[in-house]
């Protein structure tokens, strides 16, 4: 994979977004290994932008570690500040899978009842009404009852 290019403002978004992350992953004496590689892969996926923590000191290592992760990722380099690397790659869409058993879900209906006189406001009420429940005309909730079709309909 090669690494996403950002604009200066892009980045600039990105390193403000990134200034209140604790680093995720951090690289050890070992260097940039392939459980390093997961980790943050694993981070990118679940996060979108994270923050690696690197010990070597010297900052041509720790600037060949960011491009190599942004290659191999996919990701952008934002920042690298010290011995912070910061990556950002957009989120992946996640998958919505749908449910045949699911009903309807609760919604809100209001209630309002007029005054008996013609001087006052009427009162409204909202109140959240599940998939077993009906309004009646009296303004009551109520658990529905299982319906019965016509005899005529049966038969048909």
């Amino acid at each position: 994979m090669t690494a996403l290019a950002l604009n200066a403002t892009d980045r600039r978004e990105h390193r403000a977004a990134a200034h209140h992350l604790d680093p995720v992953v951090m690289i050890g004496a070992e260097g940039l290994t392939e459980a390093v590689v997961q980790a943050v892969d694993g981070a990118l996926r679940a996060h979108g932008l994270v923050k690696v923590r690197a010990a070597s000191p010297e900052r041509e290592a720790r600037e060949a570690m960011l491009a190599t992760l942004a290659d191999r990722l996919g990701a952008a380099p934002v920042q690298h500040i010290g011995r912070l690397l910061v990556l950002w790659r957009p989120l992946p869409p996640k998958e919505k899978g749908v449910r045949e058993d699911r009903g309807a879900g609760p919604r809100t209906v209001k209630l309002v009842s007029f005054s008996k006189s013609g001087n006052h406001r009427a009162t409204v009420r909202k109140v959240k009404v599940f998939g077993n429940e009906r309004v009646t005309p009296g303004g009551k909730v109520k658990r529905a009852k299982a319906r019965t079709s016509s005899v005529k309909k049966k038969l048909a």
